[in-house]
């Protein structure tokens, strides 16, 4: 793809991101995207994944014994946006780097109306990932990989993850699953009253049962979800204690658009050019519902990822 098309491609996308837009840890809530198993060596893909969430459960506080008033900790925020860069680097190894925006809810509530609030949307970390395809797949059959991603929080003295689990694919005509089970260390981050840093292991799955409807046209049933503090793992805070582990889950249809090669130029595309070729932009819109108390009640997903 031309650098200026490149260029119009980052600021739709990033538009779609910023224009609609002392840390223990929640539930490790990743983005709502499911890894795949093709890596094409020099091709490089733009993302732009964002969620938007309505009908967000009501906090848990209670005033402590000096009467400061005490929040739970869930992982909920009204807006998340990531931007992404994905590199292939052989036909069995891929990488990929990117930073998150969030507007998530505040911290050290003063009120029970402050603490239902959110704050402004701000950066919120970093990351990068690799994913290792151990069994390729061509056509029809089942594939698998591994998937390793470290995330940085970008406020200091926040926890860090290491997110890490196997990534299946099986494919039989025009229908294809994914599943992509994980386990997300928490490092660093404060102490508790006990002096002990909160490094729990939750349990994340994404999945995906697609369709293939048309050359330009996939439809999706794709399902999130976190579970919380596996084990009793963990120094849990103070609000932890109190208020205990926050599981989230989420199912809902997602359609994807492939706009074709031309979608993001900046001239008149009438003539085929050869350096458009293998392109593709993907458009993905859909809703995912929440199948508990601690969940929002619906989450729009918005994706763009462009492919050159």
């Amino acid at each position: 793809m031309r650098p200026e098309r490149l260029a119009t491609c980052a600021l739709i996308a990033s538009g779609m991101s910023l224009a609609s837009w002392p840390s223990f840890a929640g539930p490790a809530v990743g983005q709502f995207e499911v890894k795949t198993l093709n890596s094409e060596p020099g091709e490089i893909e733009f993302q732009s994944q964002n969620a938007y969430a309505f009908g967000n459960p009501r906090r848990k506080v209670v005033r402590d014994a000096s009467g400061e008033l005490e929040a739970d900790d869930n992982s909920l925020s009204r807006q998340r946006n990531a931007l992404e860069l994905e590199f292939g680097l052989t036909p069995f190894l891929k990488t990929r780097i990117g930073v998150e925006y969030e507007k998530e809810r505040r911290e050290d509530p003063e009120t029970l109306r402050h603490a239902e609030g959110y704050e402004n949307l701000k950066l919120d970390e970093y990351a990068a990932e690799v994913i290792w395809i151990m069994i390729p797949r061509r056509g029809d059959g089942f594939s698998l990989g591994v998937v390793v991603e470290y995330e940085q929080s970008a406020e200091s003295g926040s926890s860090r993850t290491i997110n890490a689990g196997p990534i299946l694919e099986y494919a039989s005509g025009p229908w294809h699953l994914s599943l992509n089970p994980t386990l997300i260390k928490f490092l660093g981050g404060e102490r508790n009253d006990a002096g002990e840093k909160d490094e729990k292991i939750d349990f994340g799955y994404a999945t995906q049962l697609k369709y293939h409807w048309s050359d330009s046209v996939e439809l999706a049933l794709e399902a999130y979800g976190t579970v919380d503090r596996i084990g009793g793992s963990g120094g849990p805070s103070e609000e932890a204690a109190l208020f205990g582990d926050f599981d989230q889950h989420r199912i809902g249809p997602v359609v994807y658009w492939s706009l074709g090669p031309d979608f993001c130029a900046t001239r008149d595309t009438t003539e085929k050019r050869n350096d458009d070729e293998g392109s593709e932009v993907v458009l993905g819109i859909g809703a995912l519902f929440g199948l508990n108390s601690t969940t929002p009640d619906t989450t729009l997903k918005v994706s763009l990822e462009a492919t050159f």
